[in-house]
Formats: structure tokens, sequence, C-alpha cells
């Protein structure tokens, strides 16, 4: 079925966020070690953000490693860092012809040093870049990133910087990392897993949820075109009737 030709361009999400769960699963149902899973992996991430280009969405943000992965087995953890050096490296030509702008939040200095400056290197190179939006969650925590955001406030509000009757939802959000960005509509999550995983919980609070039983790897475009139909045919009604929407 074509997905695509199904879709109505003037309805599209315009941030779509994606957890990428079942790369470890993917690799051991081949008799494989995991990292073969997050190595097949990146071709997902790359057809993904094609389908998101061709289609006009404007943000993709992927959760790529959360501050509880660090937990993992010490080899599966470095292989995944020299993964993302490696990848990083290889893809900044094709974010520059395919005018790609590359983000990324969370706990960054957590990062190996090689891998951060990587990370940084190529967030430079594409800066000025007007295309998607590529973002990538790493060492990532939402409730980490919630606590980061109420400090921040504390301390504007004990300098004087900012009155505590003037704090709002705006002004709460503008101090998490994606306070530069729209508030996802589209959360997809791979794998058959029904869960949030500590992921943008701020930012989800309407979001639609969409749950898929492919794993990771097998994720293409025309899945991400499927998400974004089924998107398509529900009411967000916001807290309203559907009177009111209508």
């Amino acid at each position: 079925m074509d997905y695509l030709d199904q879709i109505n361009l003037s309805k599209l999400p315009q941030h779509v966020a994606i957890i990428m769960d079942g790369n470890g699963r993917w690799a051991k149902g081949k008799g494989k070690l995991r990292i073969f899973g997050h190595h097949n992996g990146v071709t997902s991430v790359r057809d993904v953000v094609e389908g998101a280009d061709k289609l006009g969405i404007k943000y993709i943000t992927l959760y790529t490693f959360s501050s509880e992965n660090w937990n993992r087995p010490k080899l599966e953890v470095m292989a995944i860092m020299e993964l993302m050096v490696s990848t990083i490296h290889k893809e900044v030509p094709g974010f520059m012809k395919n005018n790609i702008k590359l983000n990324a939040i969370g706990d960054l200095d957590m990062l190996p040093e090689k891998c951060y400056n990587e990370l940084q290197n190529a967030i430079e190179t594409t800066a000025g870049n007007t295309g998607v939006v590529l973002t990538l969650a790493l060492s990532y925590s939402s409730r980490r990133e919630i606590v980061r955001a109420a400090k921040n406030i504390a301390i504007k509000v004990k300098s004087g910087e900012l009155d505590i009757d003037d704090i709002n939802e705006d002004v709460f959000e503008q101090n998490l990392f994606t306070g530069d960005m729209p508030n996802p509509e589209l959360l997809i999550r791979t794998s058959g897993e029904y869960r949030i995983s500590n992921y943008l919980l701020w930012q989800i609070a309407y979001a639609e949820l969409y749950f898929t039983t492919k794993l990771w790897p097998d994720f293409r475009k025309e899945d991400l075109y499927e998400a974004v139909l089924d998107f398509q045919k529900r009411e967000r009604r916001f807290g309203m009737t559907s009177e009111q929407v209508n």
C-alpha cells in the first residue's frame, strides 16, 4: 500500500519524536552481537530522515542513548560510542548535501571526549542548514531535564533576573533542552513495547502516540508515512469536545 499518496501535506506534524527500540533483539534474532543491530539501525535513521524531508516534516528527534543506557555492559557502551563517532563523521557530507541541521540534547558532557568533539564539530558544520532539524537525544533523561530546568529557574529567581510570579509554562519550556523547537505532535516507538521510557515527558503531553511491532533496523520511510497517516486520522481535541474542534 502506498501511504505517501494518501498523506495530506497540509496536516503534517511539525515535530516527530522516535524511540528507536529493538536493535539488540533484531541482532539476537539473527544470531549476531547486539552491536550488529545498532550498525543496521543507522540505515533506518538515514531512510527515515530522508522520508521526513520528502514530506516536509521540520523536526525529527531520536532517542539515541539514554542516561540509563550507561548501565549496559561496558563493551556494548564502548562499541555504541565508537559507532556514533564513525557514523557522525561519515554522515556530515550527506547532511550538508541534503541541508540537514544536526542538533543534540542531553547531558552531553558525559560523552567520551572523542565522541563529544565529533558531535560538536558536526553541529557547528551544519548550523547554517535550513532543512530537517535532526536532534539526537544523547545521555538523555527527561526527569533530569525537568529538574535541570527547575534549578535554572530557581537561580534566575534568586539572582533577581526573574520574578516568581512570572513563572509559567512558557518560561518553564524555555529552560528545557528543547526550548527552541515546537513540542512533538507525534511520538513513534518501535519493537512492540508500550512505554515512554523517560523520554520528553513534558514535551509529549499532547502528542499522539504510535506503537509498532517493527524492530528499529527494519523501520523505513514507508513506516514513517504509515505513522503520519494514522496521526492524520486522529481527532486532536486538547481537552475540548469534538463539536468545539469541528
